[in-house]
């Protein structure tokens, strides 16, 4: 039998090893850049082009490479980190695999001058495709300047799967965020396109966290801090008021390197518990630092992800911290923390004089204390919903009917219906057409909980969920306004100055003529500073910031589903923002409104993200319950 196993060649190894490492233009900006903060870099400029796709350029003043270590970096399994097995369990280093830089020379043109401090010349290198064009030396300044251009050139596969400019430039932005937070002493810039995004000085945590994300930021953060054997925590937590709606910006540094971790990710959220609105996400930058040996960040290729030698100790300190920086700013009260066996061990702690200080914090600083509060178990499940999502959950599972595809309104209120115009009504929650009032209407109508509209009908009882069901008026309103360019605009008479982050100013420009469509005047004054001079009137001109902030917010929830065009994913931000919230006293006239426009709906039955807008309850099933 012939033998049909051989090994692979260099370039072909390569370019499979690049599918692990080099998935998108921000893989490769994560590896530079990683690259010059491990050679010392003080300063390290970032420049891309077609958002990484043409051009992406890192200049440092890090100690540089000699001729040999120059051509040795692009080779596979070739690091500066290691030197032996007990090496691998001791590394401060970011780029220790010896992938990287091989990975990238195998699907792009790299062209990269680097000189050391003791060398008067440097060398100039350039390689395509794994393949050596040049190698000869060169005036450069002392540091590295490496161009990656055309990325996935030969693997044009690859490149058809690269998502919009904006998408792939806003993964870019992550991965400089997290390298900027991860090394706040040194000096970084981005430029695309020849365009400013970011110039961070250097300095501490808070400066770095505010020079990233805006000056509002000063208001918005708390310090975090923990000293134990076991670990060392720093960082800044955001205020509960200030948490999102959208993931984003929670980060964990181990021993200043970036990484995911549901298991941590619990253990914030459960210090928040009970000060966080439903489905918002608050503000954090967590530092931990532990000893090389008892971590292993060996796990996966991009390094993102690290086990610990006891997770449960590090979920505990976490936690304590948390619940400790917001009960010492009078956010919630200074907790007993309950700390297990394992915690008080690890970190040799004297729970006495811990309790006595924490007493002493709630003294002098005075916080409310909470009701009700319930011990969280480091073994609790990572999903745990609120009380209010499980009661909600539990009154639609309660009055699930047949999936209808339409609305047949004559069998369901008994009598023939009259076709309304959706576009004819005003704000709901405002005011009312006047044919909706003077229209004759015998049927009784009530609210409950100031939730949920009752209706007799003649199959029973109707229910409709108020803030869904204006979601689903408002959005099919705002998809026609986008559709015919005619939204109408309420003016301001004071224009309001807000001052965004980078990412949600490119949002912004990225919307521009979608929300001037729906309404919206927005004039650009600066960099990150942008004039709101009119809202749309299906809008209460009321906090007209947050407004502006909370339908970007609302945006980002939908730019994960790429079925959606941008039309109706701005459609659908801007109807939860305007929509008749849970909560909210209607009158009589304001419930028959909704009822109306409702079912002039294209769609009555469903949001447009899928939820149930109405249910019926029949005679049978009360018959059944009340038998």
């Amino acid at each position: 039998m012939q033998d049909v196993i051989r090994l692979l060649p260099d370039a072909l190894a390569n370019q499979i090893a690049a599918g692990e490492v080099v998935q998108r233009p921000a893989s490769v900006v994560k590896e530079l850049l990683e690259n010059s903060v491990d050679a010392g870099s003080q300063q390290i400029r970032l420049i891309v082009k077609e958002a990484g796709k043409t051009w992406i350029q890192v200049i440092d003043d890090g100690c540089g490479m000699s001729e040999t270590d120059a051509r040795m970096c692009f080779e596979r399994h070739a690091t500066s980190k290691l030197r032996s097995t007990e090496d691998l369990f001791n590394i401060y280093t970011l780029g220790f695999r010896g992938e990287a830089m091989a990975s990238i020379a195998a699907v792009a043109q790299i062209e990269m001058k680097t000189r050391s401090e003791d060398k008067e010349n440097g060398t100039l290198l350039q390689i395509e495709g794994s393949k050596v064009i040049t190698q000869e030396p060169c005036v450069t300044n002392r540091g590295t300047n490496i161009i990656v251009k055309n990325l996935f050139f030969n693997v044009p596969a690859r490149r058809n799967f690269l998502k919009t400019n904006s998408v792939e430039f806003r993964h870019i932005i992550e991965e400089f965020q997290r390298v900027a937070l991860a090394y706040p002493h040194v000096a970084l810039s981005l430029y695309h396109e020849d365009q400013e995004i970011y110039n961070l000085k250097s300095g501490n945590i808070a400066q770095r966290i505010i020079g990233i994300f805006g000056k509002n930021y000063k208001e918005q953060i708390l310090p975090c801090s923990e000293e134990m054997p076991a670990v060392q925590l720093k960082g800044y937590i955001g205020k509960p008021e200030a948490a999102k709606k959208t993931r984003g910006e929670q980060f964990f540094f181990v021993n200043n390197r970036f990484i995911k971790n549901s298991y941590l990710h619990h253990a914030v959220m459960t210090a928040y518990e009970g000060l966080l609105a439903a489905e918002t996400f608050p503000f954090y930058a967590i530092y931990l630092d532990i000893e090389p040996k008892k971590i292993d960040i060996n796990v996966h290729p991009t390094k993102t992800e690290i086990k610990f030698e006891d997770e449960r100790i590090i979920y505990a300190v976490i936690q304590a911290s948390v619940r400790k920086a917001l009960g010492k700013n009078n956010v919630k009260s200074s907790l007993d923390f309950d700390l297990d066996a394992n915690f008080m061990l690890a970190g040799r702690l004297n729970v006495e004089e811990y309790k006595a200080d924490e007493e002493k914090n709630a003294e002098e600083d005075k916080p409310y204390t909470p009701s009700n509060y319930q011990k969280t178990s480091d073994y609790v499940s990572f999903v745990q919903a609120s009380k209010e999502q499980s009661f909600l959950a539990n009154w639609e599972k309660l009055y699930e009917i047949e999936e209808d595809a339409n609305v047949d309104l004559q069998a369901l209120f008994g009598e023939p219906t009259h076709e309304i115009n959706q576009n004819t009504t005003t704000t709901l929650g405002s005011k009312v057409n006047q044919s909706v009032l003077e229209e004759p209407n015998d049927k009784k109508l009530f609210q409950l909980l100031n939730s949920f509209i009752v209706s007799q009908v003649q199959s029973g009882l109707l229910l409709i969920d108020q803030q869904l069901a204006s979601e689903r008026i408002l959005y099919e309103r705002f998809v026609t306004d986008l559709e015919e360019r005619h939204g109408f605009s309420q003016q301001l008479l004071f224009p309001v100055r807000i001052q965004l982050s980078t990412a949600d100013m490119m949002l912004l420009t990225e919307l521009e003529t979608e929300l001037l469509a729906l309404g919206f005047v927005i004039e650009p004054m600066d960099k990150n500073t942008v004039a709101l001079k009119g809202v749309p009137t299906d809008l209460h001109p009321i906090k007209e910031q947050a407004i502006l902030e909370q339908v970007l917010e609302n945006y980002k929830m939908n730019k994960a589903n790429v079925n959606l065009p941008k039309r109706d994913k701005l459609a659908i931000a801007m109807a939860k923002q305007a929509s008749c919230k849970r909560g909210s006293l209607l009158t009589n006239a304001e419930m028959q409104a909704i009822i109306a426009q409702l079912f002039a709906c294209h769609n009555a039955n469903y949001t447009p993200t899928g939820q149930r807008t109405f249910m019926v309850l029949g005679l049978e099933q009360l018959d059944m319950w009340l038998a």
